[in-house]
This record gives structure tokens, C-alpha cells and sequence, in this order.
């Protein structure tokens, strides 16, 4: 060790008795590549990201309230959406728009019909 009170870091490694490994940054080019059905465009190993979790939100519409407005809401209350019945209703994941779709119910429960899938081309 250096007088000056630092140490280096084959000090540090002599210290530790093994040498520590540099972290290399994660890259989406260094995937193994695993070609895409279809074909033609770049190939990703898609297999990678199958577990992680996206928050999907159907939005029926929205409104603009003042917070007196707000507080004077109690059950029973009717709130005016920006939409008109059977128009499609929005399908965001990680609050962007990727989908219209129509609503429908099964059994008591609701559910979306998609109807158009929005696209976005990356270039």
C-alpha cells in the first residue's frame, strides 16, 4: 500500500486473493440469435423476454373533473366519458396505445374483443 493512504487495484486484488470480474453491460446485440417467424427482418432470441411481466389497461374513456366536482361524487354517481357507446375502447401496455377493441361479457365477467392492433414501425 502507497503512503498516501489509497490503494491499487493489484493491491486490492493480492489483498482479496482472486481477481474480481469486470461487469460487461447488457446488450440486446449479444442475444443468441434465434430467427423470428416470418423472416426477413433481424433475428432475436424473443425467448428472453417471454417472463416479464407488462401492465395491460383498457381505458373506456376519459373526463376532465375540478376536485369540488370530485368530491361531491358518491355512490350511485354518473361520470361522462369522452366516448360514445360501442365506440372501441383502447388497449395500452405500459400506458401506450397497441390496440382497439370491443367489449364483451363471458359468463358475468368483462372482457376486450381486439379489433385493430396499432402499429408502430422502428426504424
Amino acid at each position: 500500500m502507497s503512503y498516501d493512504g489509497k490503494i491499487s487495484k493489484e493491491e486490492l486484488e493480492a489483498l482479496l486473493g482472486e481477481k474480481q470480474e469486470e461487469t460487461k453491460p447488457f446488450l440486446f446485440k449479444d442475444l443468441e440469435e434465434q430467427p423470428l417467424k416470418g423472416g426477413g427482418e433481424e433475428s432475436v432470441n424473443l425467448n428472453l423476454l417471454m417472463d416479464i411481466n407488462l401492465e395491460i389497461v383498457v381505458e373506456l374513456g376519459r373526463t376532465k373533473k375540478r376536485i369540488n366536482e370530485i368530491l361531491e361524487l358518491s355512490q350511485g354517481s354518473i361520470i361522462e366519458l369522452d366516448r360514445v357507446s360501442g365506440e372501441p375502447v383502447d388497449l395500452l401496455i405500459n400506458g401506450k396505445v397497441v390496440a382497439k377493441g370491443e367489449v364483451v361479457v363471458i359468463d358475468e365477467y368483462f372482457g376486450v374483443r381486439i379489433t385493430e392492433i396499432i402499429s408502430k414501425k422502428i426504424n
